[in-house]
């Protein structure tokens, strides 16, 4: 990620929309939980390396970066979703849980959890 330049910056800290946190990363305020979040997680080593892949018109970029700076408080919702979900809670009522108003919205959620059923059927399977 970019450091903004110099007067934005000024700008910005003088307004006191945005902190640095303890590893120098500018925060605005409003996001410092997540980069909390982040820190914690530098802080206890979670750095395996995710691909992330994009696209513009034909041309593929992909850059590497450790897990902890990909995690935010979005993580922790999909995380409790997908795990409600595999457990066998009813979408309707994960989708009350969690503000979901259309079934829209959580189709990608259980699009996961079924790929993650037909996995553990392929293992069943294999045994077989």
């Amino acid at each position: 990620m970019k450091e903004p330049n110099q007067n934005l910056q000024n700008k910005l800290n003088n307004d006191g929309c945005i902190s640095r946190n303890r590893i120098g990363r500018l925060c605005p305020l409003r996001g410092r939980r997540n980069c909390s979040l982040k820190e914690l997680c530098q802080l206890a080593e979670i750095n395996d390396p995710i691909r992330i892949t994009t696209y513009k018109g034909n041309v593929r970029t992909d850059t590497v970066h450790p897990k902890w700076e990909l995690v935010g408080t979005h993580t922790g919702r999909r995380t409790f979703i997908v795990q409600a979900l595999s457990m066998g809670i009813s979408p309707n009522i994960v989708m009350k849980w969690t503000g979901h108003s259309d079934y829209k919205a959580m189709k990608p959620y259980i699009d996961i959890v079924d790929s993650i059923k037909a996995e553990s059927m392929t293992k069943f399977n294999n045994l077989l």
